[in-house]
């Protein structure tokens, strides 16, 4: 018998001890994690730091790694760090409307979307047609996990300098117009984009803009009137795709338009989206630009410089710090490429995040988080404590990286 109570004490003891031994064993894990986290992200801000000081970085793997693994939503959204609640009141007086287009790079756009994710604004992403299975199923897969993201209901098989590339930000303007969101602008950018400033800062900057559409551009410079003075028609093939310059002289624009070049990206108000959908000058503008080159290069802008347009700017020019580019041809006033260029673009390495930290634009363009992974998380460890150093609200532990 005594040995039979002895292994009934045992039992009971063991029973009533094991949850305070799981609970302690959970406790040193969750502290051991938040010391890991900030071990991480303390060594990557002196890495950053390094760079900017032209001191030698030692930090190679990507530190504020993102993976769904086998995470649900709402593990997803915490273990990586997603903001769940409006910071602001200004915030949330203003919330905006985002396109995203992208056909590769899943893990730039993912820190891309997690930057300019905030709950009270709503997000459209353009997959190409033509890209992987793989992505479009990672795409979808995490805009399902928020209430306020979707994809774009029509897809366009993109064409680089083609009418398809403008008609993937039609087909999520059109989505973002029937959204229950009350947006105040709309901004379009590429998957591999990231924000230079905060959300709070970015609605600063458009208010400054008081009701104006920011379209950079001007009349069309000689070089670029080739685009539109002749017939371009998309070439598209499993394989490949191309503009085919056709030499053929288009008749002039409709409505007696005159012609401006600027850029694809654009940040715009509701009304003049609204314009853009219904307005017969807009439609018929559109139908003749389908046979061009690049027409989101001259759609928007020409729009914009419409006198009585919403929000129009007629006589604008290059000004609206939307976007910081390094092209090829203008090396003398930037300095020069540190990553590598693509089709004239600079895709920006460590080298360049001083210049980056420098400009005053809301975004910039082009990363690749593969070929320079410090680039882009450095930006975004900035990024994130200047978010988090403008909340008005108690700021939650899984926000910091």
């Amino acid at each position: 018998m005594s040995v039979l109570r002895y292994c009934f004490f045992a039992v009971l003891i063991l029973s009533i001890s094991l949850p305070f031994v799981f609970y302690a064993i959970n406790i040193h894990a969750q502290k051991s994690l938040r010391r890991l986290k900030f071990s991480v992200s303390s060594t990557l801000l002196e890495d950053c730091k390094a760079l900017i000081e032209d001191k030698v970085s030692f930090l190679k793997e990507n530190a504020l790694k993102t993976s769904f693994g086998k995470f649900n939503c709402t593990e997803y959204i915490t273990q990586n760090h997603y903001i769940t609640r409006v910071l602001s009141a200004e915030e949330a007086a203003f919330p905006l409307a985002y396109i995203i287009t992208m056909h590769k790079e899943f893990e730039t756009f993912e820190r891309l979307f997690r930057a300019v994710y905030m709950p009270q604004n709503v997000y459209c992403i353009h997959v190409d047609g033509k890209a992987p299975a793989a992505l479009k199923q990672a795409v979808r897969r995490l805009v399902d996990c928020f209430p306020n993201a979707f994809l774009a209901s029509r897809t366009e098989r993109v064409v680089y300098g083609g009418v398809s590339r403008l008609r993937a930000d039609l087909h999520c303007m059109r989505d973002l117009l029937a959204s229950a969101v009350p947006w105040h602008y709309l901004l379009n950018a590429c998957g591999q984009d990231f924000p230079l400033k905060t959300n709070w800062e970015i609605i600063q900057h458009l208010k400054a803009y008081r009701g104006k559409n920011i379209t950079p551009g001007v009349l069309p410079p000689a070089h670029v009137t080739a685009r539109t003075k002749y017939v371009h028609r998309e070439q598209l093939y499993s394989l490949f795709s191309f503009m085919l310059p056709m030499f053929v002289r288009k008749a002039p624009p409709p409505h007696n338009l005159t012609l401006y070049f600027g850029s694809a990206y654009i940040a715009v108000t509701r009304p003049f989206a609204e314009f853009v959908l219904q307005d017969p000058r807009a439609i018929d503008l559109l139908a003749w630009s389908e046979d061009t080159y690049s027409p989101d290069e001259h759609f928007w802008v020409t729009l914009n410089r419409i006198p009585g347009v919403p929000g129009s700017m007629p006589n604008a020019s290059w000004e609206g710090g939307l976007k910081a580019v390094k092209w090829i041809d203008m090396e003398d006033i930037h300095g020069g490429c540190h990553g590598h260029y693509v089709r004239g673009i600079c895709v920006y390495g460590t080298g360049d995040l001083k210049w980056l930290f420098n400009s005053t634009c809301m975004f910039a363009n082009k990363f690749e988080l593969r070929t320079y992974p410090l680039t882009v998380e450095c930006l975004e460890l900035r990024h994130r404590k200047r978010t988090l150093a403008q909340s008005e609200v108690q700021v939650e532990p899984n926000w910091y990286f």
